[in-house]
């Protein structure tokens, strides 16, 4: 089932959100500065290219105060607003039985892109 929702997810957008990642985290990781926050970029990426099957767990040793200092700046930079787009997509998937599967993944791509350090994809 996994397999078959991936599939369906590449063909009605995950393709084009997973292209949208990677050129961000390519733009970004132009400037020493920019490189952790396209690595998270990059983290987005590759979970919004097979999203189904893989979970969002928060490591062990998060980070502490520079976890937490990188998330406050990936939030002020741009990560509500993809937060918000994918909870968005998320409620207009929603709408129909057959897209509440597609929502919650969008729901599970929004938590990670709010405060993506300190989280790993397993």
């Amino acid at each position: 089932m996994n397999f078959l929702g991936n599939i369906i997810w590449l063909v009605f957008g995950g393709i084009i959100t997973a292209v949208e990642y990677l050129i961000s985290s390519i733009l970004m990781m132009l400037t020493i500065i920019g490189i952790p926050f396209g690595l998270q970029t990059l983290k987005l990426g590759m979970l919004s290219l097979w999203p189904f099957g893989h979970n969002v767990v928060e490591t062990g040793n998060s980070g502490g105060c520079l976890c937490l200092i990188m998330n406050v700046l990936w939030i002020i930079l741009g990560g509500l607003t993809i937060c918000l787009t994918h909870l968005g997509l998320g409620i207009l998937f929603c709408i129909t039985i057959i897209g509440i599967p597609f929502g919650r993944q969008h729901f599970k791509l929004a938590w990670l892109a709010l405060t993506p350090f300190g989280k790993t994809i397993v």
